[in-house]
């Protein structure tokens, strides 16, 4: 069994992303690339994005804090603190529109 406090990782990472060059800070939580199931937190400081990429498999994000935008070339979602996001099956990014920490959920695709 294994326990990890977000709460901390959260404020742990928000001040490593806002003193970084990068603006932005993630920590695995749970597996790694070895594993069917990988959860991630990322911190982005406002205004800084995960570049356009592939969805790796069936992930969702958790807004953890603050607020991002979840697009594709066709479409976007905000989310706020409290949300859930399906990420599409297409390429997409993430920015974030304030100052905000997320869980990543993946389940790699065989």
């Amino acid at each position: 069994m294994q326990k990890s406090s977000l709460v901390s990782l959260i404020i742990q990472h928000l001040e490593t992303a806002r003193g970084s060059s990068s603006g932005r800070s993630a920590h695995t939580v749970i597996g790694g690339h070895a594993h069917t199931l990988r959860q991630t937190l990322i911190a982005l400081r406002a205004g800084q994005a995960l570049d356009e990429h592939e969805n790796p498999g069936e992930a969702t994000v958790h807004v953890l804090h603050g607020r991002v935008r979840l697009a594709t070339h066709d479409t976007s979602c905000d989310g706020a603190a409290g949300d859930l996001l399906t990420v599409p099956d297409a390429r997409h990014t993430l920015e974030a529109l304030e100052d905000a920490a997320v869980l990543l959920t993946v389940a790699k695709l065989a």
